[in-house]
């Protein structure tokens, strides 16, 4: 018995291949009820009628195999061994263990004479359906309505099975195992719904066939939307069952552009190269000539680096060639983002993030997923390799090449490359042991040098050699000397000194020209270099304020902190590195004599050719309080907290003692005004100036006070705040009860990669054809009604106050807003706009729309007005098996001509 029993564990193992993993049982299709009541003969016959001659008995003799581990049957009601029939019965919760394999049923026949073992569930006094049989191996599950299974053939059927493939949940009347890896199904349906018994949407097939983590074949396949069948169906169906990245068409979407005719988006190829790196290629093409290409790579070798890599290129066509509105445009752009793992190499890191390309590819790009990116006004890149040398003192190297792009200007500044190496801090006095004291024993050096090769160049000569000529190239050489020490106990001085080497490989010469009379500018090449140096210290404190009204007060106590500074800088000039034209007076006027150096222009600049002196003044006040909480029941300090009542309140001015008039530099004031704690703050600063103005709006060495005026003249000014806040803030019983923090918010990474903000107020991101998937909808639909509203807001608004010349305006005023409204857990709103308060009127408005269908996504973005004036609507089943079932329509947006 225990080898026959063997035989039948073993065949049943081939089950957990097949992968039936059930969800949930459905009723009945085979009428169980009798089967149970008649003997187990009976049941085969019975079986064998429904499917034919599918189970193919085999009387060879096979060799006996030994048992490895303790069998263990047993039932709740009864175990009986028939000798006669060869058979043995295990009837309500009957259980077969044999190692890690569990075989759970209300009824079990094994037959020996047959080699089969048939196992289903029984019918309990109310007829319903329990105990289905259960296999269970490891973490693999089976859980089939009833199944038969052949050992020595190695053949099986199973009834009602279920399975889960490679994101597919699939369901078939009746299921025959082939082989190892063949499955065939009859009356099967498939989906990718969480509940295959109650699913929204499922794919019917009466004939498949199943390859498990391969593939499924389908006969004759139609589309069930709420099991009412729709006319969308394929004479055959194929659909790859694998975990693992495979190679594969990407099918393009189609539609209609008012400006470009019929197009195909977004078809192509994905290249599963290896473990390693992928690579998608994609294109669009238009009936009048556009076209768009895209390639899309992504590279992960683990503990080691991680990237991705894209290049967009498109070449669009607006109308037809020779009506009067055709305009050609080609726009590219180049992404490259790579992060080193800290594991890889402790001390040394290379990293890279660009983002370069034509200045209106944000502007004019047909085909872009993040609707927002046009507000950036500049592109920026940086490609860095760094290395720190061990040992005393510490060295680091760093190399690097950076990129700016002004969109508006077109102007573009390169770096190739930067080289920066640096030598740590060296304390040649300092004790051999013991700590340092004083000037002497902290007295440091260290040593800095900062090579670059700088190119200027503009959008139209990007990429081209033209845009190397007139590359600067130079490095500065640097060493502070610098120390610190305590005067009086309560204050810190420091002070110190710098030295200066610049290199340049070019300077220029100037000569006024007496015939062409202009300034004649020529080119020196070869190495030039000149010295500076200066001196500076400073001295601070802090003084510490308390204002104490008592513990029977609301406000127990108010705590004042000034940080006070002053600082002195002195550096002599460099007069030596200047040299001298006369420019020719014209029309009676005299000669004027120009003082020009052959180091302006360069990479570094000029030295100073002025004497400097000055001393700079700033004052920090950080204002705080101790305020009586809310509840009365708290005893000593905890019935106090510290509230901040003004923050980095400053003031900050300077005193030029080189020159003779106008000495003083304007006053700058700064703070951070708390409103809400910790969560909303007004940031101001502003200018005030003491000198008066002329008739020409210049500035006069005459105090404003004795001009007729104020003490101070308020120049410029600004205030500005952003708020983020949602309806947690305002579940204050669940924060005290220490509910569940907020969630961290998921940045939109393609926004935030190229530039943008971390929030939505420029907008979301949205996948051209393939937006991004909402969060699954809640498995209990109770709490899809029963449950409060979420919603967040962000506010950002700004006012800039301008008055350098008696203009008197306010030169900048706007309120940005976004928020998002989760009118249930599968419906979500949102919009992001802002109002310029000064132009009065609307700026770039985005309003959003999501609705979760369970299996499905619908979404609808809308740009009502302005420039952007456009809309996209899709719909589409969300899992990426099968993202080509999809409908989408967009506007696009009208184009300017340029």
């Amino acid at each position: 018995m225990r080898t026959n029993l063997l035989h039948i564990l073993f065949g049943i193992g081939f089950l957990v291949n097949f992968g039936l993993y059930a969800q949930e049982k459905e009723p009945q299709k085979v009428d169980f009820g009798y089967l149970i009541k008649n003997k187990a003969d009976s049941i085969t016959k019975r079986i064998k009628y429904v499917i034919g001659d599918t189970l193919v008995q085999d009387t060879s003799i096979k060799k006996r195999e030994t048992l490895t581990d303790i069998v263990d049957a047993y039932a709740k009601d009864y175990k009986r061994l028939s000798r006669k029939n060869d058979k043995m019965y295990l009837y309500n919760e009957a259980v077969v263990e044999y190692g890690d394999m569990v075989i759970n049923a209300g009824w079990i026949v094994v037959n020996n004479s047959t080699k089969e073992v048939f196992a289903s569930g029984i019918v309990d006094s109310t007829g319903t359906y329990t105990q289905a049989p259960t296999f269970k191996q490891g973490a693999n599950l089976v859980e089939p309505d009833s199944l038969i299974f052949n050992f020595d053939s190695k053949k099986a059927l199973v009834f009602n099975s279920r399975t889960e493939q490679g994101g597919f949940k699939v369901k078939g009347e009746i299921s025959k195992r082939q082989n190892d890896s063949i499955y065939y199904l009859a009356n099967a349906k498939f989906t990718t719904a969480e509940d295959i018994d109650d699913a929204d949407y499922y794919f019917y097939a009466r004939k498949i066939k199943f390859v498990p983590d391969s593939k499924i074949v389908t006969g004759f396949v139609n589309m069930y939307i709420a099991d009412v069948p729709t006319p969308l169906g394929l004479p055959f169906g194929y659909f790859p069952l694998t975990d693992k990245q495979a190679s594969g068409f990407i099918i393009p979407s189609y539609g209609e552009n008012r400006n470009r005719g019929f197009f195909l988006m977004n078809g192509g190829y994905y290249f599963a190269i290896n473990d390693y790196v992928d690579l998608t290629v994609l294109g669009d093409y238009y009936t009048n000539g556009s076209y768009g290409l895209r390639l899309e790579s992504n590279y992960n070798v683990r503990y080691r680096f991680n990237g991705n890599v894209a290049l967009r290129y498109e070449k669009l066509l607006l109308e037809e060639r020779g009506f009067p509105n055709f305009s050609e445009t080609t726009v590219y752009n180049l992404r490259w983002n790579h992060n080193q793992s800290q594991k890889a190499n402790p001390s040394s890191r290379f990293s890279a993030s660009v983002n370069l390309g034509s200045s209106d590819y944000y502007q004019q790009s047909v085909n872009q997923n993040n609707t927002g990116n046009f507000l950036n006004n500049t592109l920026n890149s940086s490609v860095s390799y760094s290395k720190t040398f061990e040992g005393e003192p510490a060295m680091n190297l760093n190399i690097s090449a950076t990129h700016n792009q002004n969109t508006n200007t077109e102007v573009i500044n390169l770096t190739l490359p930067t080289l920066q190496f640096s030598i740590g801090r060296v304390f040649p006095f300092a004790p051999k042991t013991g700590t340092k004291k004083g000037a002497i024993h902290n007295i440091n050096l260290q040593y800095n040098v900062r090579a670059e090769n700088r190119i200027t160049t503009t959008d139209s000569l990007f990429f081209r050699p033209e845009m190397f000529e007139g590359a600067d190239v130079g490095a500065r050489h640097s060493i502070p000397i610098s120390t610190n020490f305590k005067i009086f106990e309560h204050f810190s001085v420091s002070a110190g000194m710098n030295y200066d080497e610049v290199w340049t490989l070019k300077t220029f010469d100037q000569q006024y020209d007496e015939q062409l009379r202009k300034v004649r500018r020529d080119t020196i090449t070869g190495f030039d270099s000149y010295r500076t140096y200066n001196f500076s210290t400073s001295v601070g404190t802090t003084v510490y304020g308390m204002f104490d009204f008592g513990d029977d007060k609301k406000i127990k106590a108010i705590r004042h902190v000034m940080r006070p500074s002053v600082s002195y800088n002195i550096s002599p000039a460099f007069d030596q590195y200047y040299d001298e034209y006369t420019r020719t007076g014209i029309a009676g006027l005299e000669d004027e004599v120009v003082e020009f150096s052959r180091f302006e222009g360069t990479l570094n600049g000029a030295p100073g050719n002025n004497f400097a002196s000055s001393m700079s003044f700033n004052l920090t006040n950080d204002f705080e309080a101790k305020v009586r909480k809310k509840d009365s029941t708290l005893t000593g300090d905890e019935r106090f907290k510290k509230m901040s009542l003004l923050s980095n309140f400053g003031l900050s001015t300077n005193y030029n003692f080189a020159v003779d008039s106008l000495n003083l530099s304007p006053i700058s004031v700064r703070g951070t005004l708390p409103i809400v704690q910790d969560k909303l703050a007004i940031n101001f600063l502003g200018t005030l100036d003491m000198y008066a103005l002329n008739s020409n709006n210049r500035r006069i060495n005459t105090l404003n006070i004795n001009n007729g005026g104020s003490l101070f003249r308020l120049t410029r000014a600004n205030a500005s705040f952003s708020y983020s806040f949602s309806n947690k803030d305002f579940q204050k019983e669940e924060e005290e009860k220490g509910g569940e923090e907020k969630d961290e918010e998921e940045y939109d990474s393609e926004s935030y990669r190229n530039g943008g903000r971390p929030d939505n107020l420029f907008g979301s991101s949205e996948m051209m054809n393939r937006p991004n998937a909402n969060k699954d909808a809640e498995s209990d639909e109770n709490e899809r009604y029963n449950y409060a509203i979420p919603w967040n807001l962000n506010l950002a608004y700004t006012v800039t106050y301008s008055n350098n010349a008696r203009q008197n305006e306010i030169s900048s005023h706007s309120l940005m807003f976004s928020g998002d409204l989760e009118l249930s857990p599968t419906w979500d709103v949102g919009i992001s706009s802002g109002y310029d308060i000064k132009n009065k009127g609307f700026t770039f408005t985005q309003l959003r729309f999501a609705k979760d269908l369970k299996s499905w996504q619908m979404s609808f973005n809308w740009t009502p007005f302005g420039t952007r004036k456009s809309w996209f609507f899709f719909i589409g089943i969300k899992s990426s098996i099968l993202q080509d079932v999809k409908y989408d329509k967009n506007r696009e947006r009208d184009r300017t001509l340029r």
